[in-house]
């Protein structure tokens, strides 16, 4: 079912207090004793109210669903990540392309009602460049998601928890209302598990939602440090180049039916792919 209007949230009433968040068990129980209070006056719907009980922006998970060793890695790793990251970061070296008819977002825009995709490869890069746009990005709910959430929040990013695999309806629903609201939506195209430089359908999905526009970047570095990962997760080096290149703008209209999904996402990824290639052309240019 589309979703063509934004969605209405509860507000508090005379006869009660604001929802609260019950557990799963209690879901329909609390939906049905507010609608019995509120009578045919109380315009929501269920369905509205069930979305308004389980989707809320989230920034990071409850402590105690991780082991000692995992909360104590989420307690010192990410203030050490963002560190290091702040220190190497001022020792690198930008430069910006972009397509024919393409304009690049510099470091210091201002992002507005958009989405915008990458390769997770390049997140440590893309984390410190655009660290000013307090944009707000879909991340997994899994263990190294958590550590990722946390390390971006140092960066001023703020995220909404889902994945392809797991919650993935709460987190674009979740992101909808961020792009309602006149900010920017974020995914790790083909996160969080690969493979490897093809993207999911969840940007496309979110586009045909809100009909906001899909923007495509990668930052490559010169010199990296490449992980063993399914990403090839990359750490840039002191000192390098990073080309941040831009592709074209991918557009889906919201009257998009479900069988052209699958042709706009593979568009997507030549969208990233042509970025990818366009860097790494340039920075072999360089050193001939």
């Amino acid at each position: 079912m589309r979703i063509t209007k934004p969605l209405a949230y509860p507000t508090p009433s005379a006869k009660g207090a604001p929802l609260s968040q019950p557990s799963p068990a209690g879901w329909v129980t609390v939906i049905k004793k507010r609608l019995r209070a509120e009578g045919p006056a109380y315009p929501h719907s269920t369905l509205t109210l069930l979305f308004h009980t389980r989707i809320k922006r989230v920034t990071a998970l409850p402590a105690s669903r991780f082991t000692l060793t995992q909360r104590l890695t989420l307690a010192i790793v990410p203030r050490l990540v963002w560190a290091l990251l702040m220190i190497m970061g001022r020792t690198w070296r930008f430069e910006v392309l972009a397509e024919e008819g393409v304009t690049p977002a510099f470091y210091g825009f201002t992002p507005g009602r958009e989405i915008y995709c990458f390769w997770h490869q390049c997140v440590l890069a893309c984390a410190y460049y655009y660290r000013s746009t307090r944009a707000t990005i879909l991340i997994s709910q899994s263990f190294d998601g958590e550590l990722i959430t946390r390390t971006l929040q140092c960066f001023g990013y703020r995220a909404v928890r889902g994945s392809s695999s797991r919650g993935g309806r709460e987190g674009l629903l979740a992101l909808r209302r961020v792009l309602d609201e006149g900010a920017p939506a974020i995914f790790t195209a083909d996160g969080p598990r690969g493979p490897i430089y093809k993207s999911k359908l969840g940007p496309i999905k979110l586009a045909e939602m809100t009909g906001a526009p899909i923007g495509s970047f990668h930052l490559q570095p010169e010199k990296a440090w490449t992980l063993r990962s399914w990403d090839r997760f990359q750490i840039p080096k002191p000192f390098t180049r990073i080309v941040v290149s831009w592709g074209q703008w991918t557009i889906v209209s919201e009257e998009t039916n479900t069988g052209e999904l699958e042709p706009l996402r593979a568009r997507l990824d030549v969208t990233l792919e042509r970025a990818r290639e366009r860097a790494c052309n340039h920075l072999r240019k360089g050193k001939a």
